[in-house]
């Protein structure tokens, strides 16, 4: 791994971090396309950069949360599932981070799940009057809901994001609010898995390890700022069908390309 590397993987993960085609995926694809070595430094990377678009959620939110600590503690009910998942199953799920298939295939039927799912919300809007919830009435069993179904994004590939947002709008969140309750369910989240990976991985870090992380959190930090403003904006005219397409498209391109 290299400071090109670095560079690379931390754009990759600011710009995807936030949007329904797992970042995860990506930076694994993109591990495997540019030849870095599948060691543990790498899959260290992939997991605690996420503290730049941890740190991003956190300051565009932070008076909103101020206001409305309830939401945070909701965020951190939300988080539950995935916390005794992961630590359940870590060694399974970092194992998963070295493969290609896993996210190709995760990629693929997410892709297909995501504009089914657009197809039903488009049917259910044009047949029934929807009263959606907002952020302010959310229950903790609602936040319980979005969060095991965020659960399933710990297979590579599937998308953290995807998983809640989809999840928000199946327990009736209006788009904008499932889209800002996924953000901030990010914070306990990837401020979780970053922690235990960085104290599972300690002793294998270098000098020039750290640094690598370091750098790319600064710039992962920098990239989701912008693209967490562009989604606010993207999600008041538009739904997630095209990120649908993309992620099959992706997914096959690869496919056909890139395995042997």
């Amino acid at each position: 791994m290299n400071i090109f590397h670095t560079i690379i993987l931390a754009i990759i993960e600011g710009v995807t971090e936030f949007l329904p085609i797992s970042s995860t995926g990506h930076m694994i694809l993109t591990s495997h396309l540019l030849q870095i070595r599948q060691d543990e430094l790498l899959k260290t990377f992939e997991i605690a950069i996420q503290i730049g678009p941890i740190v991003a959620i956190t300051l565009l939110y932070f008076k909103k949360i101020l206001k409305q600590k309830e939401l945070l503690y909701k965020a951190c009910i939300g988080f539950i599932p995935t916390g005794i998942l992961g630590l359940l199953l870590y060694p399974k799920i970092k194992g998963l981070l070295g493969s290609e298939i896993v996210p190709i295939i995760s990629l693929f039927v997410g892709g297909v799940a995501i504009i089914g799912i657009e197809w039903y919300f488009k049917r259910k809007t044009t047949t029934h009057k929807l009263q959606p919830t907002t952020l302010s009435n959310l229950s903790y069993k609602d936040a319980l809901g979005i969060g095991l179904i965020q659960s399933i994004s710990m297979i590579p590939g599937v998308s953290r994001s995807a998983a809640s947002i989809f999840g928000g709008l199946f327990l009736k969140l209006d788009r904008k609010s499932a889209v800002e309750f996924s953000f901030l369910l990010a914070i306990p989240t990837m401020a979780a898995a970053t922690s235990l990976d960085i104290l599972k991985s300690a002793h294998a870090f270098t000098q020039s390890g750290i640094f690598y992380i370091v750098f790319g959190t600064v710039i992962s930090f920098l990239v989701a700022l912008a693209v967490v403003k562009w989604l606010l904006k993207y999600i008041q005219t538009h739904d997630f069908m095209w990120f649908g397409v993309y992620r099959i498209i992706f997914a096959v391109i690869y496919f056909l390309l890139f395995i042997k």
